[in-house]
């Protein structure tokens, strides 16, 4: 149905502009339910007041950009359930569009495009991100937008390539700045330009060292490798020490020099990795994809009712990814087709940086890029077993989505519940409560 409606196919940015108004409105809707402080905004809400007064530093543990943003919304909103989580609806518009553009590059198709959008929108965990004054949204959209500027610099030529390079080492630096768990991700990036690198040169049967070489590249031509990753990588490094700068200016405790700046980060360390204890939601990494623990945000009286926020991703987005993931898997070994192994690798990848982060302790939540990659695996899935034959297949599976995503809505949007126990009915397996 969507190749049909030539309009659609042709206009991707008013498509873009459609969604934008739909995911914003969408994440405007009751903001202020909860009408208290909820979950982690108990952290960062005041670190973002103590940005706004410059009296100190706050949360320490974490780079300073995220609490940055939210600060912007409490000067513009004020302290006040609008102010605390207007920047996290951006954000979350933000990545709907991310998805959409990222596919649209990839592909060139609008049907995978805003299906990828649409699967966002609704995959539950971008909904509940976009609606609390955390970090993570922030965290899923530059990386999502790196992603963006990296793909579009392979298609470049001239200067355009080079910009829009050091734009995704910005926003890499900018998914740092708001938390560590970023950096995975410059490195990511590096050994893929130098993989399909490698693999530009044995297609065109050259000498592997002229993939250094920034002539005759099918893929960011005229970028010199070694030149292009020393500057993607102090982009990013210069991008998320500029972000500290407010730090200089605290009424109590300031940063005063360099040597301060580079302290500090030698204390965020001491303090990311330090042994925690015991948190009743916290979970393993394996146990993310199975969604086996969500998160309870919210379950208090709030204005009269009793109202609830689970952290918890739509069942069909969230299981239906894993299988396509596999189909992506699959499509490479069966038909060599190197976009879903891309997006197949982006997830695995996701998820293999928390076996190795050193952190003692782990929540459903850092999950939250990998649930966004899912919603890019599963139109790619699509797309590719469909052999254009428009069958209809991703519609119906977007259709199933909105309905689970309305099912589950009650405690998603923080609505009033029938009675302390109304939580029940979505209950489906033990660990969920």
């Amino acid at each position: 149905m969507l190749d049909r409606l030539k309009a659609l196919r042709d206009r991707p940015w008013t498509v873009a502009l459609l969604l934008a108004v739909i995911a914003e409105a969408l994440f405007l809707i009751h903001l202020d339910q909860p009408s208290v402080i909820m979950f982690d905004e108990i952290h960062y809400l005041p670190a973002a007041q103590a940005l706004l007064d410059l009296s100190g530093p706050r949360n320490v543990e974490h780079p300073m950009l995220g609490k940055e943003l939210i600060a912007a919304g409490m000067a513009l909103l004020g302290d006040n359930p609008f102010g605390w989580r207007i920047a996290s609806t951006i954000a979350g518009t933000a990545t709907v569009l991310g998805v959409f553009a990222f596919l649209w590059l990839l592909t060139g198709s609008m049907r995978a495009s805003l299906v990828g959008g649409l699967l966002t929108l609704l995959n539950q965990t971008v909904y509940v991100q976009a609606r609390t004054g955390m970090l993570d949204v922030f965290l899923g959209c530059f990386l999502v937008w790196a992603l963006v500027m990296g793909l579009w610099s392979m298609k470049g030529s001239g200067k355009r390539v080079w910009w829009r390079w050091l734009a995704m080492g910005v926003l890499l630096g900018m998914t740092t700045a708001v938390k560590w768990a970023g950096v995975p991700y410059i490195v990511l990036a590096g050994l893929a330009f130098l993989v399909i690198r490698i693999r530009d040169a044995r297609r065109a049967r050259k000498p592997v060292l002229s993939a250094l070489s920034g002539k005759d590249q099918p893929h960011w031509p005229g970028l010199p490798a070694i030149p292009a990753l020393l500057a993607m990588g102090g982009v990013s490094v210069v991008t998320y020490f500029l972000t500290f700068l407010p730090a200089f200016f605290y009424t109590t405790d300031p940063l005063t020099s360099l040597s301060g700046l580079f302290a500090q980060q030698i204390h965020m360390w001491q303090m990311q990795t330090q042994i925690l204890p015991h948190h009743t939601y916290q979970s393993s990494w394996w146990s993310w994809p199975l969604m086996l623990r969500p998160i309870w945000y919210f379950y208090e009286w709030d204005r009269g009712a009793q109202r609830g926020v689970l952290l918890i991703g739509n069942p069909l987005i969230m299981w239906g990814g894993l299988v396509a993931v596999l189909a992506c898997y699959w499509a490479w070994f069966k038909d060599k087709a190197i976009k879903p192994l891309a997006i197949a690798l982006l997830w695995t990848a996701s998820l293999a940086i928390y076996v190795v982060i050193p952190k003692s302790i782990g929540f459903y939540y850092y999950y939250h890029p990998s649930s966004i990659f899912l919603c890019m695996a599963l139109p790619l899935a699509f797309l590719h077993f469909d052999k254009g034959k428009n069958r209809g297949w991703e519609e119906w599976f977007v259709a199933l989505s909105l309905l689970m995503f309305g099912y589950f809505y009650p405690i998603l949007s923080g609505a009033a519940l029938a009675n302390s126990q109304g939580f029940v009915h979505w209950m489906w397996i033990g660990s969920w409560r």
